[in-house]
């Protein structure tokens, strides 16, 4: 009933293509256009030709907008793509010029999302109000990471490594000659390819023949993004037919290159890359079902900054398959979350801290979706406070830990229906065994809790000669309900305008837990 807005995160290699595809053919069956956004113009025309070899068989036109295209051939494109003829358009920035006009846009396609800026992919939405929105991205920057978690926009994980995919060996090594001829050996002995990641233009053909002096069985071509565009498609296009085997390269290559028999990259200097940077490089081999091999080249360990040493230990930690969303969520604490509507990727919340943040936003989700306007004036509902006069807490010799101890607490009182309460129990009863009294009573203190919370109860002091209820000024229940009810019993009186006193004596806990249901069931 409503555009989706989806962020799928997967690994490098887990296959997020393939959901992009079978997205773009759902739309193009049900006759709208498709925009597939990419980072770099090498992903633009490796996509292209993996959505022509696909969609083959259909009578659906596909084009390119990137400037490996002429000027012409971009006007021809537009033209179409404004009249309606073309069904799938796949392009770098080039999609997002004011020049293009769909004629009936369905769904925008972002792969490697972590690589535009915000302004960028609002641009997209803008195009049409009621366009779908699929993200691919396996490192999610913290903005669109939060927004996810928070539940402002859909999310799905892809957890699952493609059969027979081995994890990547990442090696942290002091840079030398010798350890560079033997990885570029080791893989050429069995029939495979290199990357070799070197980020200065300038600097590159110096590179080049010292690599050819020291690894001569190598034929060696160069790729970065100042050579003119045909020269770069024709190595790139040479490199995937095997007809050389060391790709000496800038950063050009870090997303969504796809060459299964690439199975070994060494980086020079890889000390000056980002978290996420390094884990995508590092995807691009180990697309198949080789054991591939990363060799992040530093020079002496001494002289690298406290943060590169973080980074390149939090990338050695992480080679298990699927590790980009833990990667990600480091990012997410390390740089903060960003903000909600504005163009900030990432920032701070310490304002209002960031649990408190959290629990207003979701607040602020829950009204929406229940079609309510949050109440921006007053975004928390005040906590009711419950004293039952008896021990109700997790005793010390029943859970040993402070620390699970208080998560434990924190767990309690973010339970939102008598589900949630249940499922904890049982993990309390599955952990440390039969609970004592004072744990059944904080556990019942907590089910009288979102009993009451809903009515606006802000104070229930029940002891054993009288129940005494404080009311928030204006409940949500009806007022005559509670006229209604002091009128049937002779023991209950208002004591105040918001408070309510029942002179009763309860001599255990469950009589006063019972009396106290019967009135909240009674006023809602």
């Amino acid at each position: 009933g409503f555009p989706m807005d989806r962020l799928v995160c997967g690994d490098v290699g887990f296959g997020k293509t393939e959901v992009a595809l079978r997205a773009a053919f759902m739309a193009v069956a049900g006759g709208r256009q498709v925009a597939v956004l990419c980072p770099t113009t090498l992903l633009a025309e490796q996509h292209t030709q993996t959505f022509r070899d696909r969609f083959a068989d259909w009578p659906v036109r596909i084009e390119e907008l990137s400037r490996f295209r002429s000027a012409k051939e971009v006007n021809v494109v537009i033209a179409g793509l404004n009249a309606g003829a073309i069904d799938v358009v796949i392009g770098t920035h080039r999609l997002l010029t004011p020049d293009l006009r769909f004629d009936r846009l369905g769904l925008v396609i972002i792969d490697e999302e972590h690589r535009f800026g915000v302004r960028q992919k609002e641009r997209l939405k803008a195009l049409r109000a009621e366009v779908d929105v699929l993200t691919l991205t396996a490192t999610p920057i913290p903005r669109t990471m939060a927004l996810s978690l928070e539940g402002i926009r859909e999310f799905s994980v892809i957890a699952t490594a493609p059969q027979r995919r081995l994890a990547i060996k990442t090696f942290v090594r002091q840079e030398s000659a010798s350890l560079i001829r033997e990885a570029c050996l080791r893989e050429l002995r069995r029939g495979g390819q290199i990357y070799f990641l070197h980020n200065e233009v300038e600097t590159i053909e110096n590179r080049r023949a010292r690599l050819a002096e020291l690894v001569p069985e190598a034929r060696i071509e160069i790729a970065h993004g100042q050579m003119p565009e045909r020269e770069l498609e024709r190595v790139m296009r040479d490199f995937y037919q095997q007809r050389f085997n060391l790709l000496l390269c800038t950063t050009i290559i870090e997303t969504g290159i796809d060459v299964p028999t690439a199975n070994t990259m060494i980086i020079h200097r890889a000390d000056r890359f980002g978290l996420a940077q390094l884990h995508q490089l590092r995807g691009r081999v180990g697309r198949s079902h080789h054991q591939a091999y990363a060799y992040l080249m530093i020079p002496d360990p001494e002289a690298l900054t406290k943060n590169a040493e973080k980074r390149l230990e939090a990338i050695q930690n992480l080679e298990e398959l699927g590790s980009g969303f833990y990667l990600a969520m480091h990012d997410l604490e390390i740089r903060g979350a960003g903000e909600v509507l504005g163009e900030s990727q990432s920032g701070n919340m310490h304002e209002v801290g960031f649990d408190l943040y959290t629990q207003m936003l979701n607040a602020a989700v829950r009204a929406l979706r229940s079609g309510r306007e949050p109440d921006l004036l007053a975004p928390l509902a005040a906590v009711t406070e419950i004293n039952l006069h008896v021990p109700a807490l997790l005793p010390p010799d029943y859970v040993n830990d402070v620390h699970q101890r208080l998560s434990m607490y924190k767990k309690l009182a973010s339970c939102d229906d008598e589900d949630d309460l249940i499922r904890l129990q049982e993990e309390l009863v599955d952990r440390y065994g039969k609970l004592p009294e004072p744990g059944k009573a904080l556990i019942d203190t907590h089910r009288l809790r979102l009993l009451a919370e809903p009515l606006g109860v802000k104070k229930i002091d029940a002891s054993g000669d009288a129940i005494a209820i404080t009311f928030v000024p204006e409940p949500s229940f009806d007022t005559a309900r509670l006229i209604a009810l002091m009128q049937k019993s002779r023991t209950m009186r208002l004591a105040g305008p918001t408070r309510l006193r029942i002179d009763e004596k309860t001599a255990t806990l469950e009589a006063r837990l019972a009396r106290l249901r019967e009135v909240f069931r009674a006023l809602r």
